[in-house]
């Protein structure tokens, strides 16, 4: 419909490649070719260092996806792949050298620029981050392939991964993901620049789950304050939880088991220790587990929220007195605001870790304030897991329309 048939093919091929993996050079930048006049703020220099990791020809991207039929019409360019190191903000404004990984076809046309937030990474799967270029990172096929398609790929580790490790992740904190995201940008426009990759003016925005909520913090972030240097042109986040405040109230509430409930404690931990709250855990968490977490933060937790939060945390989100708290949700909450390029909401309808109100309540929220652009893509059945090849085709559809 929007797309050539060998578009539609391509975009096949690559729902293919992603269902299968299970997830969550040449000329310079001429003047006509270059993003408009940077803002200010990107007149520093981010990129540290860049490291060739590998170059990959066409036969060796086809061999790499041999079990799908006709990989071949889905591999375009032979890539490189570089780990990138840059200078970006932890959330309490000190500079850090963070990493990245960053996927260049190889060809002298000009094209886009992608910029791909990974899902979910717990610290013990580290490997999985896009700059140790991993079987089991996101990057390795599916989106190495996608580049292969025609799209220079910046896929951030985010703080807390790669060169950054040893700092604490700062799980589901808008600010420091979006931000850790742009600052990957700088850098890999700087390296095209020393490197003479040719960029056109497009950029795009993918990313799901975590993923999802950081491509929505970055989209947000690149039209409210930096305009001038990065222009969205399309962006396609998928099943974020950008109501952060709802979602506290739908988690506390519930008396139904639920199944993220672990990694909801560390979305509760990063904001207790990013806003400065500083409470102790048996504040939040019922014995013994405030105990067991405060050995291991990842350590198991029950699935019902009156079994593992206190009851009088519950009754301080729920009852509006937990000021602090409170603040720290609307302060991440990415729902309510009016973005202008084109924004592709896609979710699944049975989204049980991720609720599916999450993306509901953004589109009607940037409906409301005259949002224009954006769409809500209900992904019908599908949960959290289920749903990633959906949206993995109807997503790269989307942003086809605008390369």
């Amino acid at each position: 419909m929007f797309f050539r048939k060998f578009d539609i093919r391509r975009l096949r091929l690559t729902f293919l490649l992603w269902a299968g993996l299970g997830v969550a050079a040449g000329s310079g930048c001429s003047k006509d070719n270059t993003l408009p006049a940077e803002a200010p703020a990107a007149a520093e220099t981010h990129l540290v260092n860049s490291t060739l990791i590998g170059e990959y020809s066409t036969t060796a991207l086809a061999g790499r996806v041999s079990n799908i039929p006709i990989a071949g019409a889905l591999v375009r360019y032979p890539i490189r792949v570089y780990k990138l190191t840059y200078t970006t903000r932890n959330t309490d404004g000190q500079p850090v050298t963070a990493s990245g990984a960053l996927l260049v076809p190889v060809t002298t046309t000009a094209l886009p620029l992608l910029s791909y937030q990974h899902g979910t990474i717990r610290p013990d799967d580290e490997d999985r981050a896009p700059s140790y270029y991993s079987a089991s990172s996101e990057v390795y096929s599916a989106v190495l392939v996608l580049a292969s398609t025609g799209y220079i790929v910046s896929a951030p580790d985010y703080i807390g991964y790669g060169a950054s490790k040893a700092l604490p992740h700062p799980y589901e904190h808008g600010e420091s993901l979006a931000s850790a995201s742009l600052d990957m940008l700088r850098a890999t426009k700087e390296f095209c620049e020393k490197e003479k990759v040719t960029l056109n003016k497009k950029n795009f925005l993918l990313g799901y789950s975590e993923g999802g909520y950081a491509t929505m913090a970055l989209h947000k972030l690149i039209e409210e304050k930096y305009p001038t240097e990065f222009m969205v042109t399309a962006s396609a986040p998928g099943a974020g939880a950008y109501h952060k405040s709802a979602f506290a109230d739908y988690i506390l509430a519930s008396t139904q088991p639920l199944n993220f409930l672990s990694t909801y404690v560390w979305v509760l931990d990063t904001y207790n220790r990013v806003y400065g709250i500083n409470r102790p855990l048996t504040y939040y968490y019922n014995p013994p587990y405030a105990a067991q977490l405060q050995a291991n933060p990842f350590s198991a937790v029950p699935d019902r929220a009156n079994e593992l939060f206190t009851t009088g945390f519950r009754t301080g989100i729920l009852n509006k007195t937990d000021a602090a708290m409170a603040a720290a949700f609307r302060a991440n909450d990415l729902h309510d605001w009016q973005p202008k390029a084109p924004l592709a909401l896609f979710h699944g309808t049975a989204d049980d870790y991720v609720p599916y109100f999450n993306s509901e309540d953004a589109y009607r929220a940037m409906r409301a304030r005259g949002a224009t652009q954006v769409s809500l893509h209900p992904i019908q059945g599908g949960n959290h897991f289920t749903s990633v090849a959906q949206y993995t085709l109807e997503a790269l559809g989307f942003i086809t329309q605008y390369y």
